[in-house]
């Protein structure tokens, strides 16, 4: 294995790592749909407000968030897999703390456990950068779509081993935190047969470049367009996805009829990625990118279709499913696509901040987005229909500023200054 924090251009190599990295992404990735699906049921259980039940899921996105900006550069220093094992554990003290917390039924010590398990999520996040550490510019693209297709795999064991461990005590959801715990410390030997860059430790110092200050970074036109169709992209994905089945319950339907919509949104957001990759390398990343927006627009405007539809006094299921679907397909492509460019817009040297600063302003918005989502769906309306209504038309001027950024940087001459 190679000793050097500069890698080397080797697909063959890209390759091996990427099955490494797609199996973690589905085996120990599954800790977040399982803690997801019942993080704000546990809270409703423990918190003394109902109106703070959601606060465990904030309090994981505001944990990633808020590790990024340390974990990339420790990742630059240590090596990614360091950085992985770093994320493993504290995804199992998380899920240990959380667990302690529902025994004891103490709301605080429950949120305390959910943060650690935001240093998780965290971790998971650099993945699909850990997938381009050795590819060729060609490669990178697919290698990143088929890390993220592993989340498509995760996505469908997680609930399922939601229902084996469910029931396992007497306290409820203990069982799962505490299955949480053993698939991290199993998984974490995943990552033993990754070769990547080592990092910069224990090797000698040399005179070189420099990375660019957060503010030189955020003056490059190619990586501040990224990281705005990133953070639009994901936002407003889970900003919708979060209102969904309170809108789909709150105008008449089952709870089942909630849960086969959201399942049909996990899969649109994640089969793309078999082919997503393909179409960057044949097509450009800037208009996947693009592409993505306007799938993410026409699945705000089926959503509103369905609400304003001529006498209808509820959305249609099939609007909810279309809305759904597009949402998880616009998503995908523009993540993707924003992943893509951000990683051919820096040099090796500069990959940990500009990694830990993209995942830092992507998390700090889908935290915000999370906690706007209840508030629009609840309280912007008399009804469960005026505030789905709201949670869609609030997708527009987002939509709009990353639209508009993507022009501006069409429409810049090649090579001019920011």
């Amino acid at each position: 294995m190679t000793d050097t924090s500069t890698p080397e251009i080797d697909d063959n190599r890209a390759k091996r790592n990427v099955t490494v990295l797609v199996l973690a992404q589905a085996i120990l990735g599954a800790q977040m749909p399982m803690i997801f699906v019942i993080g704000g049921l546990a809270g409703k259980q423990l918190a003394s407000n109902i109106c703070w039940a959601t606060l465990p899921i904030t309090l994981i996105i505001f944990g990633s968030m808020t590790t990024a900006p340390w974990l990339s550069p420790l990742m630059q220093h240590r090596g990614r897999r360091f950085g992985f094992y770093v994320g493993a554990l504290a995804g199992a003290f998380g899920a240990a703390v959380a667990a302690y917390g529902l025994y004891l039924g103490s709301f605080p010590v429950l949120l305390l456990g959910s943060y650690f398990t935001g240093i998780y999520m965290s971790a998971q996040g650099f993945f699909r950068f850990a997938a381009t550490d050795t590819a060729s510019d060609s490669f990178k693209p697919k290698a990143i779509s088929y890390v993220m297709a592993g989340g498509l795999v995760s996505a469908i064991l997680g609930p399922q081993l939601n229902k084996v461990v469910e029931d396992a005590f007497a306290v409820p959801f203990l069982g799962i935190y505490l299955a949480v715990v053993v698939l991290n410390l199993v998984g974490m030997f995943l990552f033993m047969p990754l070769d990547l860059p080592k990092g910069t430790r224990g090797q000698p110092k040399v005179e070189g470049p420099k990375p660019r200050s957060r503010g030189d970074l955020l003056s490059d036109p190619n990586l501040l367009v990224a990281m705005i169709v990133g953070l639009v992209s994901y936002s407003l994905m889970n900003l919708v996805m979060t209102s969904t089945p309170l809108a789909v319950v709150g105008c008449g339907y089952e709870l089942d009829n909630a849960n086969n919509i959201v399942s049909a949104h996990v899969l649109a957001m994640y089969i793309p990625s078999f082919f997503t990759g393909h179409l960057i390398a044949r097509f450009g990343v800037k208009s996947i990118m693009a592409t993505g927006l306007v799938i993410l627009f026409a699945a705000g405007a089926a959503a509103l279709f369905g609400v304003n539809v001529a006498d209808a006094d509820q959305p249609s299921l099939f609007s909810f499913y279309a809305a759904l679907i597009l949402l998880g397909v616009g998503w995908n492509f523009g993540f993707i696509g924003a992943t893509t460019m951000l990683t051919s817009s820096h040099l090796p040297h500069e990959r940990g901040v500009v990694q830990g600063l993209n995942d830092m302003v992507v998390f700090g918005s889908v935290m915000v987005a999370s906690l706007a989502s209840g508030g629009l769906m609840n309280c912007s309306g008399g009804d469960p229909m005026e505030g789905w209504t709201a949670v869609n038309l609030a997708m527009a001027p987002f939509l709009m500023l990353a639209g508009g950024a993507l022009i501006w940087l069409a429409m810049r001459p090649r090579g001019s200054s920011a």
